[in-house]
């Protein structure tokens, strides 16, 4: 079966949600150098590595509950408004000085005000003209006309995951919705940009959930996929959920291979917990990755990403652009 599906994907084609179910139980060595194998074929030796800003911290008025940011939980964090320009702008040299590609502005919150979507345009054309870096956004559910505006400053890229599957969303989030996920993706597809989504593993989710999300990625023609793992945090509802295995996330970065062939499956979130900071997950399939810090949490350094790239014979690239 898995010799068969595998080469089903080799040739174009695109397996079904009863064939991922049953693929998912496959041998993991096995699943893991099939789906490395896809990777190869459809997108090479390329490794797109990317970094965030935290450009706005905490007062989110939104209930997920894996996050530090919820003005719903009592989290120990940093709380502050829309970064200046200069902050950014420093952080998005010192990045591109460092190899790395694609930048990021995460911002807290269900959605951008409109004067706050003006500053973020006014901070990216002042990023656009200091470096030569591929800019991305993170800011929720805005409208087609706000992403326009974006795209129209130097965006190139917005980041909207969809957390878990459409069964499973509820239980993780109730102050919006699946579909308002999935229309702000589509908004910002039709203003012209590319969308990364993704989600996360650990939130108490089946695998066939992890499955479902990988589907709705690929009808939605994601390019960019980012898997993270849960990282527990204190304060939360999800502050005691068991942590996966580095098996388990080789499981998980191997189906969103089969199921999203040619997209950047893209480690984020989590990645510190692994011990061998996703190396064996790079080797399943996996082929990009979130450096330097997250959100709230310590992730890996840009340095020692760039050596474990090497190793794995990779090049930095971006990919789908």
């Amino acid at each position: 079966m898995l010799d068969r599906l595998k080469d089903k994907v080799l040739s174009g084609g695109e397996i079904t949600r009863a064939e991922a179910i049953a693929l998912s139980k496959a041998p993991l060595g096995e699943l893991c150098r099939a789906a490395d194998e896809i990777r190869s074929h459809f997108c090479g030796d390329g490794f797109d590595m990317c970094t965030i800003i935290n450009a706005k911290s905490g007062r989110c008025s939104e209930n997920c509950k894996y996050c530090a940011q919820s003005s719903a939980y009592c989290t120990d964090i940093d709380e502050y408004p829309l970064l200046d320009s200069d902050e950014v702008v420093n952080a998005a040299k010192y990045n591109e000085e460092h190899g790395v590609k694609r930048f990021s502005l995460v911002a807290s919150g269900k959605r951008l005000s409109d004067d706050e979507v003006d500053k973020v345009c006014s901070i990216v054309r002042d990023i656009k003209k200091a470096c030569d870096i591929s800019v991305c956004v993170s800011l929720g559910l805005l409208n087609e006309e706000q992403f326009a505006r974006l795209k129209d400053a130097g965006v190139s890229r917005v980041h909207n995951n969809l957390e878990t599957s459409r069964r499973y969303f509820s239980s993780v989030c109730s102050t919006h919705t699946y579909d308002d996920k999935i229309k702000a993706i589509k908004a910002a597809q039709r203003a012209g940009l590319s969308v990364c989504s993704g989600g996360i593993a650990g939130l108490g989710e089946t695998m066939e959930d992890r499955i479902d999300m990988a589907f709705e990625i690929r009808n939605l023609s994601i390019c960019s996929v980012p898997v993270n793992m849960l990282n527990p945090i204190k304060g939360t509802p999800y502050e005691e959920n068991p942590r996966l295995t580095n098996d388990d996330m080789r499981r998980i970065c191997a189906m969103f291979r089969f199921i999203n062939p040619s997209a950047a499956i893209r480690l984020a979130g989590g990645r510190i917990l692994l011990g061998d900071r996703g190396e064996e997950c790079f080797r399943s399939g996996a082929n990009a990755a979130i450096s330097g810090d997250m959100l709230t949490t310590t992730g890996a350094t840009i340095s020692s990403d760039n050596d474990l790239i090497n190793k794995l014979g990779f090049k930095v690239a971006l990919l789908d652009e």
